[in-house]
């Protein structure tokens, strides 16, 4: 589940990075960086609690 979480972060950093550069900045791709930034965030503490 851990490993999901990151594959989904990274997902979610690139997609932010193609439609930042590519589109412009808009409302939507901001909210996946966060959500991204979450998750790794989120696999780091309980990496760090084990």
């Amino acid at each position: 589940m851990g490993n999901l979480l990151y594959i989904v972060a990274v997902i979610l950093v690139i997609a932010w990075a193609v439609g930042f550069f590519a589109y412009g900045a808009t409302g939507l791709i901001h909210i996946l960086l966060v959500i991204a930034i979450i998750a790794i965030l989120l696999k780091f503490i309980r990496r760090t609690a084990e």
